[in-house]
């Protein structure tokens, strides 16, 4: 289906009367409405919100399908909420870069941490035999050795009892030896901001990122400023964490936890909370990990500060050299926080230096510095509903065609 898509792209500008660059673009653009058309009308997805841009020009800014367009039990509204290019999306892992990974950055080029420090430098409880190697840089690239996922509010209630509980388990896999994706390590990094800063997490984000880059929409508990009209509505409470508490074939075993003895489970349509289970229910909507809500006008707006090297006009935000040692890769292909592997779907083959990640909810962030372009696509996915296979809709394939047509644009389009 790709190669067709690419073959209309490519045909030739002569063919109409159109100037070539913006015949190429209009191609562009609907090859991206024809995947995401496709996608809502298949009901693969509710609906989408996507930005592209290159240099100062804004390739395609473009809303699909609905923001909210079923109930709790999987029924189709009477009224559905169209998606809007301002709607607001639960950012889900997206808060790991834009907010977590991006505080850590200020504290490093204010000299207040460095990424070689031991996490127990900060955290007493990772002064115990086997956590005292970790290192900031460790949970920033996925390699603490610290499990994956756990279900924390089947024992913890707030922020200070999961940081605890955190610091308590036992190391699933040796400090460093691989790279294992960590929800859990960074909750920590957000303890570390709070301790390092003296700030809350979300009042920490809100002074240092999200004002000086003028991202006026985002936040964490978007309820609490009082319009949920503009909200993007995702899970129909949390089935799939549900079945991850019950269902080792999924690779989660607690044998310490009777997943019976808690039944807190929401069971209304998550619109404004946070999908994150131990972001909502453990700690209050605000986590390291999970919990920010934005539009895709101000991830653009984060992106382009990336674009122009830390800088934000005439001022600096980061300095170049906090984002070359953040966007230098390791031994794993990735960055420190950022996702650079090329075999990663979201920058698939990109051009060396390229970035991104990806939100469970159905959000990703691409950036290509050596082009000066950068691809935004928020999706509540969740909203279909499970699959009968009990998963949601898998967006890698759509991310790669999207990411793949830019980069032939970029190839061809007249400079």
């Amino acid at each position: 289906m790709l190669k067709c898509m690419l073959a209309v792209l490519f045909v030739a500008s002569s063919l109409s009367g159109i100037p070539q660059a913006r015949q190429r673009l209009e191609e562009l653009q609907h090859a991206v409405d024809r995947i995401l058309q496709d996608a809502v009308d298949s009901n693969f997805i509710p609906g989408a919100v996507i930005e592209i841009k290159k240099g100062d020009s804004i390739l395609l800014e473009r809303a699909y399908g609905f923001a909210w367009k079923n109930d709790f039990h999987g029924r189709p509204l009477e009224h559905p909420v169209k998606a809007g290019t301002g709607s607001l999306y639960d950012l889900a892992s997206l808060t790991k870069v834009i907010g977590t990974t991006t505080s850590i950055m200020l504290l490093v080029d204010q000299g207040k941490l460095h990424v070689d420090d031991p996490v127990g430098k900060y955290i007493p409880g990772f002064n115990s035999p086997g956590k005292r190697s970790i290192t900031i840089r460790n949970l920033l690239t996925h390699t603490s050795g610290i499990d994956e996922w756990y279900p924390l509010f089947y024992r913890a209630h707030n922020k200070q009892e999961v940081f605890r509980l955190i610091a308590s388990l036992p190391l699933k896999y040796p400090v460093g030896e691989g790279r294992h994706y960590s929800d859990l390590g960074f909750t920590i990094l957000g303890e570390i901001v709070e301790k390092v800063s003296g700030q809350s997490l979300d009042v920490f984000m809100h002074q240092h990122i999200f004002l000086p880059l003028g991202m006026r929409h985002t936040l964490f508990n978007p309820l609490k400023s009082g319009n949920a009209s503009g909200i993007a509505a995702t899970s129909l409470g949390n089935p799939y964490e549900y079945r991850m508490v019950r269902e080792p074939a999924l690779g989660f075993t607690f044998p310490e936890i009777d997943p019976a003895s808690w039944n807190g489970w929401r069971q209304y349509v998550l619109r404004g909370e946070v999908n994150d289970g131990n972001a909502w229910y453990a700690e209050q909507g605000i986590c390291g990990a999970a919990g920010l809500f934005s539009t895709v006008g101000d991830l653009q707006k984060f992106a382009d500060m990336m674009l122009h090297r830390g800088k934000v006009g005439r001022k600096t935000f980061l300095s170049e050299r906090t984002l070359r040692l953040f966007l230098t890769k390791d031994r794993f292909d990735n960055g420190l926080g950022w996702m650079m592997d090329p075999r990663n779907p979201v920058i698939a083959d990109g051009p060396p230096g390229s970035f991104g990640h990806t939100g469970f909810t159905g959000t990703s962030i691409a950036v290509i510095p050596s082009l000066g372009a950068s691809v935004i696509l928020l999706v509540n996915r969740q909203n279909t509903g499970l699959s009968p296979a009990g998963t949601y809709y898998n967006l890698s394939p759509i991310r790669r065609k999207i990411f793949t047509l830019l980069m032939h644009y970029c190839d061809d389009a007249p400079d």
